[in-house]
């Protein structure tokens, strides 16, 4: 039996399978973030008073079915009150189907693709960004280069929707602009052939190459850079947001461009919460590495939910989800405002950034001219 003196929340989560490092580090996040409510002394319900977390946590495997039957063991055996989602795409959907059957909010910090927001799911809420924000600033940060760049070559995967929406932006911010070409070359993963991905390389002749796939893909690509055609100037890669991309590839990865959700070198306004410097330091002390963006996410969607129940003095999912419809703050991860129809994040901003030696700089917030 739960005590009633604790919130318990679950999560199904890969800590195998090909989403381990990024739902570890997830894990860990939401991990700190117990911790930090503990030390709060709990979060406040209504009449009830302060109550602290007990977190409840199975690994999905990456897999699908298996993240299915995790959230249904959590939503039916263990009666957990807060259900959050798991890291990736595929597997949000996957969740939040099981989430939407049974009635129960689903708070995702993992998953991107705003094919997601596209379902009609009301039982939602979500602090990333869309996938189809991931670079569509790219196109505008280039425009402002003193030299002109104008032939762009996106390698995407051909498999689930995540890739297929940061395409999508991508495009359209191309098409916006009306400055650059724009040629897409889908790739079948896991990539076999390195040998055919550089002969379309040299037979499209691109400024810019863009790669959208799987991080073991994308790093594959990587790998055969000395074999590019010279006319390149640019390089873009999705997996190129996180510490790993670096270590992989060393120096090979220098100057490549990524997006991400959170840097801790950018700073905000009047948030709530520990800022980033508390975040960094106690995540390094715990957990003896860096954080990546997908531990602050997980961190941060525990704030979003602390304040929605603060708020709502419940634990009730359709007033929890009225709060949520209706909040608009600012944490160390950056802005929380939601669509209030699909739960979809419009608040938050996608970083561009750049590995210089090996370093991440930012090169701005992924603005929109007049989105």
């Amino acid at each position: 039996m739960n005590s009633k003196q604790e919130i318990v929340v679950g999560l199904s989560i890969s800590l195998t399978g090909r989403f381990s490092f990024q739902g570890q580090q997830a894990l860990d996040g939401i991990r700190l973030w117990e911790s930090y409510i503990a030390a709060e002394g709990g979060i406040t319900v209504g009449a009830e008073g302060r109550r602290p977390v007990r977190l409840i946590y199975y690994d999905d495997e990456s897999r699908v079915r298996r993240a299915q039957q995790n959230a249904l063991r959590l939503l039916r055996k263990d009666r957990v009150e807060v259900l959050l989602g798991p890291y990736s795409s595929g597997l949000t959907m996957a969740v939040a189907q099981v989430a939407e059957e049974n009635r129960k909010l689903l708070w995702n910090h993992g998953g991107s693709s705003d094919e997601i927001f596209n379902r009609g799911l009301h039982y939602l809420v979500t602090t990333a960004s869309p996938a189809s924000d991931y670079l569509r600033g790219l196109p505008y940060w280039l425009a402002t280069r003193t030299l002109p760049i104008r032939r762009i070559c996106v390698l995407h995967s051909s498999k689930g929707s995540f890739a297929s929406q940061v395409v999508r932006g991508i495009v359209e911010a191309v098409r916006s602009i009306g400055l650059h070409s724009v040629e897409l070359v889908p790739l079948k993963s896991p990539l076999r052939n390195v040998d055919v991905v550089v002969r379309e390389l040299r037979s499209i002749g691109p400024e810019v190459l863009v790669l959208a796939g799987s991080f073991q893909d994308e790093v594959r690509i990587m790998q055969a850079r000395h074999l590019w055609p010279d006319m390149l100037k640019e390089v873009v890669a999705v997996a190129a947001g996180v510490q790993a991309f670096y270590q992989k590839l060393k120096q090979g990865a220098e100057r490549v461009i990524g997006p991400s959700q959170w840097e801790p070198q950018v700073r905000f306004r009047e948030i709530q919460g520990p800022d980033s410097n508390w975040f960094v330091r106690n995540f390094r002390q715990r957990f003896g590495q860096l954080p990546e963006y997908t531990a602050a996410g997980g961190f941060a969607i525990g704030l979003v939910l602390a304040e929605c129940i603060r708020e709502s003095g419940s634990l009730e999912d359709e007033r929890l989800r009225k709060v949520a419809a209706e909040l608009d703050f600012t944490t160390f991860y950056g802005k929380f405002r939601i669509d209030p129809r699909t739960g979809r994040q419009i608040g938050h901003r996608i970083l561009l950034t750049q590995w210089r030696r090996g370093r991440k700089v930012v090169l701005g917030r992924g603005e929109v001219p007049n989105k």
